[in-house]
């Protein structure tokens, strides 16, 4: 019949161009489904991307405001401090959540920090506490809560060609006569040392000798080489730093023989100790890990090394060495009856510190004996 054959041989005539179009729509599809899988893909890699990033930013700032931000003024930069600065290095204050920042406050100005608030704590000695505690103008005293320096931390250096040969007391004495004597500001550390040994001696520190007394305690090899003092009172890294400049030889004289000796320990305000026992608990805890890792040498090496980084690393080695050799460093953070006798009976004898004391009254070591109560 005309209209099957017509149908049959349009169908035939129209299947050719249906598969082409339809295998073209394929192909089209296709190409749609597979830049929409990578689009799709993309989304999801980029909002992975964001939310890691997120999760991370998110993670560091938790860990950010975990750590609760505290400041300990020191009155120089010294080697003698070294713990302290362990304690940053390796970390061992982020153990305890704290984040602990150390600012230079010289002239006497690093007790005072603490009293106005500038300051969470301070390392320093006892005697430096006392005598503003006992002044009656200080209604939040400074209390000592770990020991850190257990020694004297004072050595006295002679100028080129004003080296003391002597050995007796007679001949110590004849030979300060008349010298100038940088012992550092009035009423710090160093100076009563210096004014006790002349007291000592039997000679009148403002008298018999010329009292040379900088706010700044780090001028000690300037002042020196500047010719303003012949002898010098010193502590590492100035010592060999001296000794390198050609200034002066080593140290003739040291404090650090009068023993236990409460020179420089973390103190922090009375009120601070009773509004907030467990910020200082974490710092102690820390603290007395980083006792423990300063008496290991290749760490306190590279944490000198990284404070004093213009000192040579043969320096370093030396000032560390002298530190061990003179049981410099507290070994388990106690501060002893006797370590205060001794550094307050300084005070006394050179008439700075007028008055009695009681041991209670400058130290609180329930904090070290409780993390060494938890380490048991």
């Amino acid at each position: 019949m005309p209209f099957t054959v017509r149908r049959k041989d349009t169908f035939w005539h129209v299947k050719p161009y249906y598969m082409k179009k339809r295998k073209h729509a394929e192909m089209l599809t296709r190409k749609i489904l597979k830049r929409k899988w990578f689009s799709c893909f993309g989304c999801v890699l980029f909002a992975a991307v964001l939310l890691a990033t997120a999760c991370g930013d998110d993670k560091a700032g938790q860990e950010s405001e975990a750590l609760k931000k505290i400041v300990i003024a020191e009155p120089l930069h010294s080697i003698g401090y070294l713990p302290l600065y362990v304690g940053q290095q390796e970390g061992f204050f982020e153990e305890e959540g704290l984040d602990v920042e150390v600012i230079q406050a010289t002239g006497g100005s690093h007790v005072t920090s603490v009293m106005s608030g500038d300051a969470w704590g301070v390392i320093g000695g006892v005697d430096s506490n006392a005598i503003p505690n006992a002044s009656g103008n200080c209604p939040d005293p400074v209390i000592a809560v770990c020991n850190c320096v257990n020694r004297a931390n004072v050595y006295l250096c002679a100028a080129v060609g004003e080296e003391y040969t002597g050995n007796t007391d007679e001949e110590l004495a004849q030979y300060f006569k008349g010298k100038k004597i940088n012992s550092g500001r009035f009423g710090g550390s160093p100076n009563l040392c210096v004014r006790y040994l002349l007291l000592s001696l039997g000679l009148d520190p403002d008298r018999d000798v010329v009292m040379v007394e900088p706010a700044d305690m780090s001028t000690s090899v300037a002042v020196v080489q500047s010719g303003q003092a012949d002898i010098s009172w010193a502590a590492e890294p100035q010592i060999v730093d001296g000794m390198k400049q050609g200034v002066w030889t080593d140290a003739f004289y040291q404090f650090t023989d009068l023993g236990d000796y409460a020179y420089s320990v973390l103190s922090v305000a009375e009120s601070t100790i009773s509004n907030d026992p467990e910020t200082v608990q974490h710092f102690v805890n820390a603290m007395l890990k980083s006792l423990t890792a300063a008496q290991d040498k290749e760490i306190a090496i590279r944490a000198a090394e990284k404070e004093f980084p213009t000192t040579p690393p043969e320096d370093i080695e030396a000032a560390i060495d002298r530190a061990y050799a003179d049981e410099l460093w507290s070994m388990d953070g106690v501060i002893t009856q006797e370590a205060v006798k001794n550094d307050m009976e300084v005070s006394i004898a050179s008439d700075v510190y007028q008055g009695t004391y009681q041991y209670e009254e400058l130290v609180d070591m329930q904090f070290v004996y409780n993390a060494r109560n938890n380490t048991d």
